[in-house]
């Protein structure tokens, strides 16, 4: 008989962060304020980042990430304010020293500032698919490698990156989008090994949440069930001590959910004159999903390739 979620509660350690200090991007709305809030709440300190931005990237203004620090506080939680873009690495590493001035360590990670510019491809200018990118992706990776040393060096870090179901499964209108959210994919899987042997863990939640992101794309009924606090339990979940590494979730509504970029088991069809041919006719039985693993290393796959060759 199955343990009931009940029961597994009941002997569950609460997941706590006394004595962590975490970066939350932006962190001024919606999910950012949630995951922000929810931290300090289970004893965290709470670097509030958020450029203060408009939905498509625009303008900037301190308001927002001083609210929520104020929220903290007025609970009893300790929280600071910081307006840097994460496409400034400059700012992005003044802000990780503030941090480590204030605090004296950095714990938890959490890439959650984002902007959305929605078009179809063929009506998408480039400047607007490498903003997606510069923001999304390189935001990520300015903030992640101001961090990287000090958690190494203290034996423990969390870090989430925020994907989406864009990037996973694709999304009308959303190229730029969806392109930058898989590419955090691709980082966490590469980092996730990288960081292993000095406990940092490296994670993606993909979130569906009413926010300001969302608020033109779906109807208000749904919205109403999609709250940022529904999503949040993921957040707090993978940036614990408790958290696993390499981990895709879904969070939306209160369901969770786990994402896999899996391998197919394959087939031989060699290299000659006629492979392609030979491989059109193998299509189906090489995309057929029964033996499909999730490997531990981009190796694996070469792995099971010579397999294939050595057993013919």
């Amino acid at each position: 008989m199955s343990a009931t979620p009940e029961s597994l509660l009941a002997s569950a350690t609460p997941l706590r962060f006394d004595g962590q200090v975490a970066i939350v991007t932006g962190a001024g709305n919606g999910l950012g304020r949630s995951h922000a809030l929810q931290l300090a709440a289970r004893g965290a300190k709470v670097v509030v980042n958020d450029l203060g931005a408009a939905r498509d990237g625009s303008g900037g203004s301190s308001a927002a990430a001083e609210a929520v620090v104020a929220e903290i506080r007025a609970a009893g939680g300790e929280a600071i304010a910081n307006g840097a873009s994460v496409t400034d690495p400059q700012a992005v590493q003044a802000m990780v020293d503030q941090a480590l001035a204030t605090w004296g360590r950095i714990d938890v990670l959490v890439n959650n500032a984002g902007i959305l510019r929605d078009k179809s491809f063929a009506k998408m200018t480039l400047e607007d698919f490498r903003l997606l990118v510069d923001v999304h992706l390189m935001g990520a990776v300015h903030t992640t490698k101001a961090v990287w040393e000090t958690m190494r060096a203290q034996r423990y870090g969390r870090i989430v990156l925020t994907t989406s179901s864009s990037g996973l499964f694709g999304n009308f209108g959303q190229a730029n989008y969806g392109a930058a959210k898989m590419a955090l994919v691709g980082l966490m899987q590469t980092l996730s090994i990288e960081g292993e042997k000095n406990n940092v863990r490296v994670n993606c939640l993909a979130p569906t949440a009413a926010t300001r992101m969302t608020e033109d794309i779906m109807p208000p009924e749904v919205l109403a069930l999609l709250t940022p606090e529904s999503v949040t339990p993921g957040l707090i979940f993978l940036a614990s001590e408790q958290a696993p590494t390499r981990t895709i979730l879904n969070a939306g509504a209160g369901v969770f959910a786990t994402s896999h970029i899996t391998l197919s088991e394959g087939a031989l069809v060699g290299s000659g004159p006629d492979a392609p041919e030979r491989l059109a006719a193998l299509f189906a039985q090489i995309n057929e999903g029964t033996g499909d693993i999730v490997p531990v290393s981009g190796m694996q796959q070469s792995q099971r390739e010579m397999a294939k060759v050595m057993g013919a």
